[in-house]
């Protein structure tokens, strides 16, 4: 699963929270935060825990799907 890396930026600008504060609220390491700020793929557990811990819903950090 990939989240758009420029909504996760964001929302943690908006929020003013750092990537190990994230880390520790979500209960993920910083190397997955990390590699989520980067456009990585992550598991969709991951995903669901730095939403919560955000508060926003996983569809909100997903990349938007382009149809050609």
């Amino acid at each position: 699963m990939r989240i758009d890396r420029v909504k996760l930026i964001a929302e943690m600008a908006r929020q003013d929270i750092k990537t190990y504060e994230l880390a520790e609220k979500a209960g993920v390491s910083r190397v997955t935060v990390t590699g989520m700020r980067g456009g990585k793929s992550c598991t969709e557990n991951s995903v669901k825990h730095v939403a919560r811990a955000l508060g926003v819903s996983v569809e909100s950090l997903l990349e938007d799907r382009k149809e050609e």
